[in-house]
């Protein structure tokens, strides 16, 4: 038996010194191990030569059949991957939409099942803007960039404070006093220089909304006062864009997607009227917990994913709550409402 396997390294290790190819290898090892199974199996028992390779034919077998159930997985995982990078073929040669080396990025996104190369490339070709760089706007701007989405435009009229800095985490101490949106750039080109920001420093209005907001696949709102909210969901409903909102109160965040061309309701289906100022205080007034607004942006960037892509289910019809204070979450189901003057129910 040691004389066998003393052969069979020798045949391997002479194989790898003169670099011939791991299959000839093998080939010479089944020959050697057949050639002894075969002396086993003509020779009478008590031969020398039976002896000498270990007295019975079953070591020799049950070695053949691991060997060979080896070789059968090796070759099927080999097709496997073969048939894995056959897919990715596609989006990797489209060098005109992804610049060399920055599919690497987004490795992550493509093994999932429900992404994968296209929804890439629907990210990539997607364009989506961001009402607000403030305290919902800062990490959706963040996760939006860092998924790959191709063209960002930011909104927003103000400059970072030292107030700023406990929940809007896309600005830095060095920022304050720097115009939100310009802020907001930097920080989404440090973390991917591949995509398109377009900033703009002013206050949405009547005058420029309908043009803006056009330009755009999908919209996020991360405003604060009702007065906006009303005219970007009037703006999403008569350009037929879909709409996610986010909104904050103290612990309590909420999130939802108002999508009224696709069968959803829109924002003032949900609320009719802005409720008086007493019952609807500021963040400034009220105060807010400082990762809340981390944790319910983040969930506007993931419904955008899903908006773009056509993965999963979005939040159309539902608004998502979720209660910091108790770490809890529910969901609530949202209809149209008969005779809204927005979108008409």
């Amino acid at each position: 038996m040691i004389l066998v396997l003393g052969l069979a390294a020798l045949i391997w290790g002479v194989g790898h010194l003169t670099k011939a190819p791991k299959p000839l290898r093998w080939a010479l090892l089944m020959v050697l191990f057949g050639a002894v199974i075969l002396l086993h199996l003509v020779l009478p028992d008590g031969h020398p030569l039976r002896i000498a390779t270990g007295g019975s034919a079953a070591f020799w077998l049950i070695l053949l059949g691991f060997s060979a159930m080896v070789w059968v997985y090796r070759v099927g995982l080999a097709k496997l991957r073969s048939k894995a990078q056959a897919k990715e073929i596609p989006v990797t040669q489209n060098e005109s939409l992804f610049a060399e080396g920055e599919l690497s990025r987004y490795a992550r996104h493509i093994v999932l099942r429900e992404l994968g190369g296209p929804g890439q490339k629907k990210l990539k070709e997607a364009k989506v803007l961001v009402i607000g760089a403030g305290g919902l706007g800062s990490p959706a701007l963040l996760y939006l960039a860092a998924s790959g989405v191709g063209t960002i435009g930011v909104i927003d009229d103000d400059v970072v404070d030292a107030g700023n800095l406990q929940r809007q985490v896309i600005h830095s101490d060095d920022a304050i006093d720097t115009p939100k949106v310009f802020s907001a750039e930097t920080r989404m080109k440090a973390i991917n220089p591949y995509l398109k920001v377009r900033p703009y420093k002013r206050r949405l209005s009547a005058d420029i909304a309908k043009e803006l907001m056009a330009d755009y696949d999908v919209v996020l709102d991360g405003t604060d006062n009702f007065d906006t909210r009303y005219l970007v969901n009037e703006t999403a409903v008569a350009l037929g864009k879909p709409l996610i909102s986010g909104a904050l109160s103290q612990w309590e965040g909420q999130v939802s997607v108002f999508d009224p061309a696709n069968g959803g309701p829109c924002y003032q289906c949900i609320f009719a009227s802005a409720p008086a100022p007493e019952l609807a205080p500021s963040c400034a007034e009220a105060g807010v917990l400082g990762p809340l607004p981390g944790v319910v942006g983040s969930m506007m960037a993931v419904e955008a994913v899903k908006l773009i892509t056509g993965a999963g289910a979005v939040l159309r019809g539902e608004m998502l709550i979720y209660d910091a204070l108790w770490g809890e979450t529910r969901k609530i189901t949202l209809k149209k409402r008969e005779g809204c003057p927005c979108c008409g129910g």
